[in-house]
């Protein structure tokens, strides 16, 4: 439990840097609260299912769930679906393809073996993740609160990861 509570203290760390710069800022911190708790119970509920139904047909349904979703709000905010341009639709087939099935549909997967907890807690390291690639390509400044934070929160996951790996270990020499 301390493991997890340090990553998120680290996630909390690096939200806090935001403070006073922008309305903006502060507004896409509270966003990705929230998507942090929608993705939690996601995966809890994921876990649940996992047990009962096989995971390539738990994540066919949530897929066409989230499709659906977004064709209804397309439709409703009159969103064209077709007139893009050639590299649009290569972005579209990118982030179907990586966030989706080399994401999704992984976390989906191990759920059944892994659990909602040891997922979740590498999903923490997300955000680190895209400090460290938007620092490496995008040319943007680390600020001490993101490197601060992000040292806390890879602590967090590592100590957990490797707590978890022992627990294991033990398990299964008995």
């Amino acid at each position: 439990m301390f493991c997890l509570a340090a990553a998120v203290v680290g996630s909390f760390i690096i939200a806090w840097g935001d403070i006073g710069v922008s309305k903006e800022a502060l507004i896409g911190d509270g966003l990705s609260l929230l998507g942090t708790i929608l993705v939690s119970a996601y995966l809890l509920t994921g876990q649940k299912v996992s047990r009962k139904i096989d995971a390539n047909l738990y994540s066919v349904i949530v897929f066409f769930i989230g499709g659906s979703v977004m064709l209804v709000y397309s439709l409703l905010n009159n969103i064209t679906l077709f007139e893009y341009e050639a590299s649009d639709w290569t972005y579209f087939l990118l982030l179907a393809i990586i966030p989706t099935i080399f994401g999704q549909y992984l976390f989906n997967v191990l759920l059944k073996t892994l659990g909602a907890t040891t997922i979740s807690v590498g999903i923490i390291g997300e955000p680190v993740l895209a400090i460290i690639l938007a620092y490496l390509f995008l040319g943007e400044t680390i600020s001490i609160f993101q490197f601060v934070g992000g040292l806390i929160v890879l602590l967090g996951m590592c100590l957990y990861f490797r707590l978890r790996s022992a627990h294991v270990s033990r398990n299964v020499q008995l």
